[in-house]
């Protein structure tokens, strides 16, 4: 039997904390090949800068979301619930970047190589990521 306290030790909530973010920013960017027209690992393979950057900035937001979930929240199911509706959010900004660029098309930009479209991405990405997790309560 676990003493009831094995899950307070330090190493083991990092351990614990570490898997359940990891989990989630698989189905996190599994989610995002889904909403994305381009196959993001595969243009990454590829040599596409502009999609390694909009991917990058991906990860980077999500776990920066997590990142204050973890700090914010004491017990698990919170801190996903948190990091989740985080997500979501980023996925929201995802759309209104689409939205806000009537002129092109996001994601053939990136698709396309387009590196700056790749960068502002990747900058929306990581900028919301703080405002959202500031927000995260």
């Amino acid at each position: 039997m676990l003493n009831s306290n094995f899950w307070r030790y330090p190493i083991i909530e990092t351990a614990g904390y570490f898997s359940v973010v990891v989990l989630c920013l698989v189905v996190s960017m599994a989610l995002f090949e889904v909403v994305t027209k381009y196959k993001n690992w595969e243009e990454i393979k590829n040599g596409n800068i502009a999609v390694a950057l909009a991917t990058g900035g991906k990860i980077l937001g999500i776990c920066n979301i997590f990142r204050f979930s973890i700090a914010r929240h004491s017990n698990l199911s919170e801190m996903i619930g948190w990091g989740l509706f985080g997500f979501i959010l980023l996925i929201v900004a995802y759309f209104l970047f689409e939205f806000m660029t009537p002129r092109f098309n996001v994601d053939q930009e990136i698709a396309n190589d387009n590196r700056s479209v790749g960068f502002i991405s990747f900058t929306i990405s990581v900028g919301l990521s703080f405002v959202i997790g500031a927000s995260i309560a």
